[in-house]
């Protein structure tokens, strides 16, 4: 594709192509990164599970904030896309372009991951303090908003409130993208917890579009946010998921240190990494995924 149309940005999943003045291609990969790093085995079908949900979640929340979606259908996109329709169907948004705030919006309904490590070594996250004695994984007593700085290389940094508004340069907006953040956590953590999962926390990236705060990027993907199987949520300790957790899991326990290069994942890590995410869609959406690809014949 890069041959053929100026490509805009490329993260570690996704690949963003110029469409206009005015719009994007976004092009979700099946590569899988952990510690930063992108790994040697892609995961069949990952790109087209995030672009799956991404799309389920756009709709469900369209009432709650505008989103930058126009089409998923590569057919009504320009020529050079249209041409590798194939390649492409399942895994690509034309989306509208947009003045992206340079801060992630981060909602956290349970105490895991680098919040978890902020909890025990000054009993707060992003500078907002908890009730001690919570364990790991605990629910906690309401949902909080912990921006994050958005990292060009290595790891994002969690900011307060108020250096998120120091960053964006404006504390009404930045209380407006804290109030969306939560009130989106709320709705779909309430939408999974009937179809059998727990939303620990989840991250949103917001822009503007013709001056409208509008809802970009992915969105409640098991990329952007830990999803744990109800029925063996146990506070304690880190919970099953369906994200990449479990790749992140073997690679500990590979001796790897975290630095390039990773080693090769086993087909076993592949597959069950592939079903893992499968299994999330499919529970959210209570539609077999294999009914998602037919769509896109």
């Amino acid at each position: 594709m890069s041959m053929l149309t100026e490509m805009a940005a490329q993260g570690k999943v996704r690949d963003i192509y110029d469409a206009g003045d005015d719009h994007l291609v976004m092009v979700t990969s099946d590569r899988i990164s952990a510690f930063d790093v992108v790994l040697p085995q892609p995961i069949p079908d990952k790109g087209r599970v995030l672009t799956a949900l991404s799309l389920f979640w756009f709709d469900r929340t369209k009432d709650l904030v505008a989103n930058h979606l126009v089409t998923a259908d590569v057919a009504e996109m320009p020529d050079p896309f249209r041409d590798h329709a194939g390649e492409l169907a399942g895994r690509t948004m034309l989306v509208r372009r947009a003045e992206m705030f340079p801060v992630e919006c981060v909602a956290r309904g349970y105490l895991s991951g680098s919040g978890w490590k902020e909890y025990l070594a000054g009993g707060t996250v992003c500078g907002i303090p908890l009730p001690e004695g919570l364990a790991e994984s605990a629910e906690l007593p309401e949902p909080i908003f912990t921006p994050a700085t958005k990292a060009q290389t290595g790891h994002d940094e969690n900011i307060s409130f108020e250096r998120a508004a120091e960053i964006l340069g404006d504390e009404g907006l930045t209380g407006r993208l804290r109030d969306l953040t939560l009130e989106l956590y709320a709705s779909a953590r309430d939408y999974a917890r009937e179809r059998g999962i727990v939303l620990a926390d989840t991250k949103f990236e917001f822009g503007l579009v013709d001056g409208e705060i509008t809802l970009c990027d992915e969105v409640l993907t098991p990329d952007s946010s830990r999803f744990w199987p109800a029925d063996e949520y146990a506070p304690g300790g880190p919970q099953p998921s369906f994200d990449k957790q479990y790749v992140r899991d073997w690679l500990d326990s590979s001796g790897w240190d975290h630095e390039p290069p990773p080693p090769d994942l086993p087909e076993v890590v592949v597959e069950q990494t592939a079903a893992r995410y499968r299994e999330a869609y499919e529970r959210l959406t209570g539609e077999p995924f294999a009914e998602y690809l037919k769509r896109w014949e």
